[in-house]
């Protein structure tokens, strides 16, 4: 049916174009959407919170007027005190099924690396004799010289002491210090 590389409809100039408009309509509608939450909110409050007449009221009105606004906000403090320990325990049941989804799911494995092998080692793969032969996996390892540490002959310590005692055995301490 289609032969040869597909050709987009569009240039890359017009999707360009068009993408740009895209984000500039985008744009505006988030600037315009981001005004019309704040008016609502604005004219949530006001509804919710008629503005306060402290003209002409005396001392004691105004005391009454503060205690229920306190009573107020008391109720307030305890919704969203309320809410907030709702909002706590739905995270931390969110967190407790994600880890059991977690578990579920099990470790992912990663993916497996190609080995190189050799034409030798291909062809003894296909053959029956590779599985009677031993691996040798002591061949490849490179060999390493180790020097022999000197080590003193291990000789009976009372002899030792009786060599050293006296001027003569001193006089060997310092010369071998030296």
């Amino acid at each position: 049916m289609s032969e040869g590389p597909r050709k987009p409809k569009y240039s890359a100039t017009r999707r360009l174009l068009l993408k740009s408009k895209l984000l500039k309509k985008a744009a505006s509608m988030l600037v315009a959407e981001i005004e019309a939450k704040k008016h609502e909110k604005e004219r949530v409050v006001s509804e919710s919170f008629p503005p306060l007449k402290l003209s002409g009221l005396s001392v004691q009105e105004l005391q009454d007027l503060c205690k229920e606004l306190h009573r107020k906000i008391d109720v307030v403090d305890e919704a969203r005190y309320d809410m907030e320990v709702k909002v706590a325990k739905n995270q931390k049941e969110i967190e407790t099924l994600n880890l059991k989804i977690n578990e579920l799911k099990g470790v992912k494995r990663p993916n497996l690396k190609r080995v190189k092998k050799s034409a030798d080692d291909m062809l003894g793969a296909y053959t029956d004799t590779s599985k009677l032969m031993k691996a040798d996996f002591k061949a490849n390892l490179k060999t390493v010289k180790k020097d022999e540490e000197k080590r003193e002959e291990v000789t009976d310590w009372r002899k030792n002491v009786e060599a050293m005692s006296g001027m003569e055995g001193r006089k060997k301490l310092f010369n071998a210090g030296q």
